[in-house]
């Protein structure tokens, strides 16, 4: 049996990286209160990292997700009955075998489209799935979600899809960007379509901190190396060690925080940019936000984008929920 050949639309570059990445580096290193987006984690190195942080005891959220799904992937599919599968920041796409497999098992599958920034991560995923899967139509497309929905929505059209977007990404966003991304999703969608997302709920803060301060120093790792990306592509000077993780928990917005704070006064210098940073001592600079949620949230969210909620899914402890939702028919 011939396999499937995967076909990749690509609508971010190196090019169009290193120019966002020129962008958010020149106004989030100069306003009031730094910051530099989540985003510039993911190179190779940063992905290696990542993937250690989803195998490490506190890290809680992979795992969780990954048993929901084992165990209710055929009610999701049932539910949704998508004859094409989305997936947001797709990664290796290892977590979305269990949705393939359940969509195939219900007869409905004949398309899965991968999305995801990282470009050859994603052409590696398709690979593979093309052997493991070789009746099923592979279309990745390279993007950033925060640019390019419209192009990826346009590029699946034509069946009925389940747009997956899985590891509590969604609160990687604050409530107004979350209220935009509904919106486009809506606005790209038909009733027929599903979307899936999977948000982590909220529970004791000293957990939540721990998730993302492991004893081991993995994440602090992984936060510090967005200062190597900013060498690298950007004729920094920066010395990592004068800068330390740090892990809040803020409950005025129901989410962890992560920052790297200077460990006193310093400046460096980005050559690309002809930009010399300063950093009191002790300053911080906002890395990442990871949004926490009750499911009350959840649902009240999806309705004021636009949606109606099919159903929910969660784990005993309730650490995680899995929530399936409609556009609304008017």
């Amino acid at each position: 049996m011939a396999l499937a050949l995967p076909s990749i639309d690509v609508h971010l570059d190196a090019h169009d990286l290193h120019e966002q990445l020129t962008e958010d580096a020149r106004q989030g290193l100069i306003a009031p209160e730094k910051w530099i987006p989540a985003t510039w984690f993911y190179d190779e190195e940063g992905c290696r990292l990542f993937d250690e942080i989803t195998e490490l005891p506190e890290y809680y959220p992979t795992r969780t997700e990954r048993s929901i799904l084992a165990e209710r992937a055929d009610a999701i599919a049932a539910a949704s009955g998508a004859a094409t599968l989305v997936e947001l920041g797709s990664g290796t796409s290892e977590k979305t075998g269990l949705l393939i497999d359940a969509l195939e098992r219900a007869g409905t599958l004949k398309q899965f489209v991968p999305f995801d920034v990282a470009g050859p991560t994603l052409s590696d995923a398709l690979d593979r799935l093309a052997v493991s899967h070789p009746d099923l139509e592979l279309h990745g497309v390279v993007g950033d979600f925060r640019r390019h929905l419209p192009q990826l929505l346009d590029a699946s059209a034509g069946r009925a899809r389940m747009i997956a977007f899985l590891g509590g990404t969604i609160g990687n966003l604050n409530r107004t960007e979350r209220h935009d991304f509904f919106t486009t999703m809506r606005d790209g969608m038909t009733t027929e379509d599903t979307l899936l997302i999977g948000t982590d709920l909220v529970k004791a803060s000293e957990r939540l901190v721990a998730a993302y301060d492991d004893a081991a120093g993995v994440t602090a790792a992984f936060d510090l190396n967005v200062l190597t990306v900013l060498n690298r592509e950007l004729g920094g000077d920066i010395k990592p060690s004068d800068f330390t993780h740090k892990v809040v928990w803020n409950e005025l917005y129901g989410r962890i925080e992560m920052r790297l704070q200077a460990r006193e006064s310093l400046a460096f210098h980005l050559d690309e940019l002809d930009l010399t940073v300063f950093f009191a001592d002790g300053e911080e600079m906002l890395t990442e936000i990871s949004c926490k949620f009750t499911p009350e949230q959840i649902e009240d969210e999806l309705t004021t984008g636009g949606f109606d909620v099919v159903d929910a899914w969660t784990d005993p402890a309730a650490d995680f929920r899995l929530t399936l939702a409609r556009p609304c028919s008017v």
